[in-house]
Formats: C-alpha cells, structure tokens, sequence
C-alpha cells in the first residue's frame, strides 16, 4: 500500500512543482529524491513496515510477488530519471508535469501488481495507460508523435473495451469481481467462462504488444519522443506481463491445459514476427521496437509455464531487460540519426558509449555473462520443467539466435565502419558516461553472479 499512495502523493506533488518553480534542475531534483523515497518505502513495505493501513476489502493483496516487481521497477525508473531527466527537457517546457505524469504510471503499475479483484485490474490497466497516451503525444509541434498518439489511444481504448466485455462474462458467470471467487470451482471452462477468458487473452495481448495483436506498437514507440519510449518499452510493458500472469493464475490457474496451447501459439508468433521483422528495420529506434515485441515473447514464457522458476524467471528477466533497454535509449538519445548508419564509428569518437552500449546490445541478444542470458535462460527453463510445449523452446532458441544478427548490426557499425565526423559530434558529461559504466557494470555482474540476486528475491519469501 505504500506505493500505491505515496506513487499519486508524488504525483500531485510534481504537479505543484510546476506552478511554484521554473527552475528545470529544481524539479528534477524533486523527482529523482521523491523516486528515490518511493524505493525506500517499497522495501520497507517488503519488510513489514506498512505506513498505511487501509482495508481494501480483498479487491487488493500486498503478495512478495508483486512487492518484489515493485522495487525493480521503481528502481529502474530512477535510473531512468538519472540517465534521461535531461532529455525530458527537449521535448517541450511543461517537465514537471511530464515527471508527474510518469509518477500516476507508477501508482497504476502498483495496483496492477497487487490486484485481487478485476475492478482493480482495470482501474491499473487505466491509470497506467491514459497518461501514456499523453506523454506519446506531448511533443506537439511533430506530427508523427500526435499520429502516435492518436493510435495509441484508439488501440488502447479498443483492447479495454473487450477486457470490459470479458470482465463481464466472467461476472455473470461467478457473480463476483474476486478472483478467488472465480477460480473457486472453476474445473471447466463453460461457454461463457470461456468467451470471457478469450477476451481477457485478447486484451491483455494488446497491453503487451502480443502478436497478433502487437501491430500498433511499433508506430506509437516510434512516433513517441524518445525519452519516453525508452519508459514505456520497459518498465510499462513488464507492468503489463505482471498483470498477466496474475490474472490468468489468479483466475484461471486450474483450467491452464485447456488455454496452455492458445498461449504458446501467441508466444511462438510474437517471437517469429518480432524477430523476423526487427532484421529489416533501418531505424535503429524502430528496430528496437520490434525488438521490444521480440522480449515479449521470452516473457510470454512465464506465462505458458505458470510455475515458480517462471515467477522468479520474471523478476529477474524484468530487471535485466529494462536496464539495458533504458541504457540503450539513453545512448540513443545522445545520437543525432537514429539510423544504422547513424552509428558508424561511434566507438573511435566515444568509446564509453559504444562499450557500454555494446555490453546492452550483447545483454538483449542473451549472450552468456550478461544479464539477458540468464534472463532467457531462466525463462526457457521453466517451459521445459512444465514439459508439454518443448516444441515452443526449440523456437525460442531459433528466434534468439534470429536476434543476434539485428543486435550485431549496431555494434558492426560502431565498431568497424566509418562514419562522417560532423554527426558523431555528441555532447555527453562526466556523469552520464560514469552512470552508463555503472548500469552496464551491473548487467555483467547479473551475468556472471545471477544466483545473488535471486538469492536476494528468494530471501524475502521467509521473511
């Protein structure tokens, strides 16, 4: 409970940052120890000390799970805030506003992860999305960004209607929001047990950029600037895998043979047309967008497999994925042309950011001692225990290796081309390229010493 209200509180707050100072480093600031406060208490509410005691009713359950995906994604955020709070700057003068709305984000990806009851769902699924229609539009003076939005806000608002509509089955059949009350008895799936649960698949699938259901992704994440890109393809979207998985164990746990199937079929097509399309791209922002639906499909694992090395697979994968996927948007952002070429010979001009970025990229492909490798490892490994979609690891291993080729791309152009001098001229501080060894410093050591972070989450279980 301490996120959920001390995630708005921040929010508000920023809001009245706006009014009362113009000062961008002020507000900045304010956000990055307010962030940095929402951790503190998180953690403390993993260790039993609960500022708020308020009773929900059972529509919400403060689960290690949801406690533990909490802190790596507030803490990825600050990261996020330390590596890219400049750049919010260009994107237009209302910053304040900006951190604030990233702050409600925040609040609905803590309900989305502690959710009991539908109505809570839906509630997170719509405090999360809303002020992301706003932020993908907020650089108003470029029409591709409004395009995007306006795109994002038609798919977002079309996939919350059918979750309404199977929220609606589904109430009709068990007369109860609760998802304890709903799986209760819940052996068979009935027609309209049935209908209900498609929907809920269906829009969820669209929250995650599932295939065949991922097709406005690559549009709103490259027309979105691109500061905040990096923030939506990262922590919001594991947000959303969290929901998933806790809602379809919550709810429909004890049927999973008879949706199993349906699911894999959805992860081996978000791996192939992720995948197969991220090779062509020429943009490397785009090509990171397909890439982002790519990741989506590793994390559909957890989902097909629904056991415990799947849960603590997801932590794990959701902290490696978002540091590198934020530390590459950070470089990106220092870059004048997003394309390939655009990289070429980066690595004689800045060697920091091509070393660090090289180590991000090595990270998403899953190369042994990084961090991704162990995130997809953990991720197949838990497909294979659960034994019935051993055909969906052998594609998941193909896609991987798929992937090499488009992540390779970038680091053949910084390192073994040349590029043009004028467009590598890159302003950077001291700080930001100290922060960027740090994060990558961070994703080797997870690769090389997975088991110490685990052991961190398994700890907390007997607490």
């Amino acid at each position: 409970m301490n996120a959920i209200v001390i995630s708005a509180v921040l929010g508000v707050v920023m809001m009245f940052c706006g009014v009362f100072t113009n000062s961008k480093t002020a507000v900045r600031t304010v956000a990055i120890i307010g962030l940095l406060g929402l951790v503190i208490a998180n953690v403390l509410d993993m260790g039993g000390y609960h500022f708020f005691n308020v009773n929900v009713r059972g529509m919400l359950s403060f689960d290690i799970f949801g406690l533990l995906f909490n802190t790596i994604a507030f803490g990825s955020t600050w990261v996020y805030f330390l590596l890219s709070g400049r750049d919010m700057e260009r994107v237009g003068v209302n910053l304040a506003e900006y951190f604030a709305l990233i702050f409600f984000v925040l609040c609905g990806i803590a309900i989305v992860s502690s959710f009991d009851s539908l109505l809570m769902l839906f509630l997170g699924i719509e405090i999360i999305s809303i002020p992301l229609y706003i932020l993908t539009g907020s650089d108003k003076r470029n029409l591709k960004s409004n395009e995007a939005a306006l795109k994002y806000f038609l798919m977002g608002s079309f996939s919350t209607g059918i979750m309404l509509m199977g929220i609606t089955l589904i109430y009709g059949v068990k007369g109860s929001f609760n998802m304890d009350v709903i799986r209760m008895g819940t052996t068979n799936l009935t027609p309209m047990l049935a209908a209900g649960l498609l929907l809920l698949l269906f829009a969820m699938s669209f929250k995650v950029s599932a295939a065949p259901f991922h097709f406005w992704t690559p549009d709103a994440y490259d027309g979105a600037p691109t500061v905040f890109t990096s923030f939506m393809a990262t922590i919001v979207k594991v947000a959303g895998f969290i929901a998933f998985i806790r809602l379809f164990e919550g709810c429909f746990g004890d049927v999973k043979s008879q949706w199993q199937l349906l699911v894999a079929i959805i992860t081996a097509a978000t791996l192939f047309i992720g995948n197969i399309t991220a090779v062509f791209q020429q943009s490397v922002k785009r090509m990171l967008s397909y890439s982002s639906i790519a990741q989506a499909g590793f994390m559909l694992f957890a989902l097909v497999a629904m056991n415990d090395m799947a849960r603590e697979g997801m932590i794990f994968y959701a902290a490696a994925y978002s540091l590198a996927t934020i530390g590459i948007f950070a470089v990106l952002l220092k870059m004048k042309d997003y394309t390939f070429e655009g990289f070429n010979g980066l690595a004689k001009r800045q060697p920091v950011l091509a070393a660090t970025n090289t180590i991000f990229l090595l990270s998403l492909a899953g190369i042994p001692a990084t961090a991704g490798f162990w995130a997809k490892f953990y991720m197949l490994s838990a497909a294979i225990s659960n034994g019935n979609v051993m055909w969906l690891v052998i594609v998941g291993v193909l896609c991987a290796a798929i992937s090499v080729y488009y992540y390779f791309r970038v680091i053949q152009a910084m390192y073994f081309k040349e590029g043009e001098a004028e467009s590598q001229e890159i302003e950077t501080s001291r700080s930001f390229k100290g922060l960027l060894i740090v994060i990558a410093a961070v994703v080797v050591l997870l690769g090389i010493f997975p088991e110490w972070l685990l052991h961190q989450l398994t700890s907390f279980f007997y607490l």
